[in-house]
């Protein structure tokens, strides 16, 4: 995973405070940087105390649905869920720095309980918050982001804006693993970024925003640091016939698409709603 809390102050030491990978990093030309950096701003994100989120809706939530937050199912405050684990409804007083769209925090969001977490087939968490759609944008003037209904396609250019280190890395969508395999987790369809997108510790639970829409297609949550075949931290890929390609340096993330149709009226997770494909408890 890109590791939460110690994985962050272990790149600080390394890179020296404030000084985490950005955007420079791209391969993009002075001109696409520039339209990107207008296009995806941090109006949405948040920080939480040791991962990065987002205020997420799907295109059906209402201003006075309870707002919720994306993050990975590795960045929760119980732990990492087992494989296999579901959680579901669990209370929760967690709080999130929202941020607008120069990256300075505006105001403080809690959590009424985890909606849903999981490391089973996806890396994910969804908190329901306090607040609602329509009293967020009304305090801060901040919209949710929303999560497209769409499978992303190779090649769509995204900026995963990260709100714990307040960055934002660019890059495009080279490819899907058909499995991704992590130490004890197995990840199912996970986005494959581009080199440019070098996310480090901290940036788990970013939002991979289509620069083209602006939706979130995807949330970031690993990349192979050493080398290493299917380890933690070392993620493999496993095509169908079990073939293992190791990429070192590379970093995924996972796809948010198979989410919307999970959460119902007033933002309740759904797991026997049409279309839903979450594993269950």
């Amino acid at each position: 995973m890109n590791k939460p809390l110690v994985g962050a102050l272990l790149s600080v030491l390394f890179l020296g405070a404030g000084v985490a990978p950005a955007a420079a990093s791209t391969a993009t030309s002075p001109d696409a940087a520039e339209v990107r950096a207008k296009a995806v701003t941090f109006a949405g994100t948040v920080a939480l105390s040791n991962c990065s989120g987002s205020v997420v809706r799907t295109p059906s939530s209402q201003p006075g649905d309870p707002a919720l937050v994306l993050s990975n199912g590795h960045c929760l405050e119980t732990g990492f869920p087992a494989p296999g684990e579901v959680v579901l409804g669990k209370a929760s007083t967690r709080r999130f720095t929202l941020l607008n769209a120069a990256g300075s925090g505006v105001g403080t969001l809690r959590a009424s309980k985890i909606a849903y977490g999981t490391m089973t087939d996806t890396d994910v968490s969804l908190y329901q918050l306090t607040r609602t759609y329509a009293q967020i944008e009304s305090s801060y003037g901040i919209k949710a982001l929303e999560l497209d209904a769409a499978r992303p396609t190779q090649g769509t250019a995204v900026t995963v804006a990260s709100g714990y280190w307040k960055r934002t890395y660019s890059c495009a969508v080279d490819g899907f693993a058909y499995r991704l395999k992590e130490g004890a987790w197995t990840w199912k369809d996970s986005v494959r970024y581009t080199s440019a997108c070098q996310t480090i510790g901290g940036t788990s639970g970013s939002p991979v925003i289509s620069d083209a829409t602006g939706k979130v297609v995807a949330v970031n949550n690993t990349g192979n640091e050493d080398g290493q075949r299917c380890t933690d931290n070392n993620p493999c890929e496993v095509d169908e016939n079990g073939t293992v390609t190791v990429r070192k340096g590379i970093n995924y993330a996972q796809q948010t698409y198979g989410i919307v149709p999970c959460i119902g009226t007033g933002s309740q997770i759904d797991l026997n709603r049409a279309g839903c494909a979450l594993p269950k408890p």
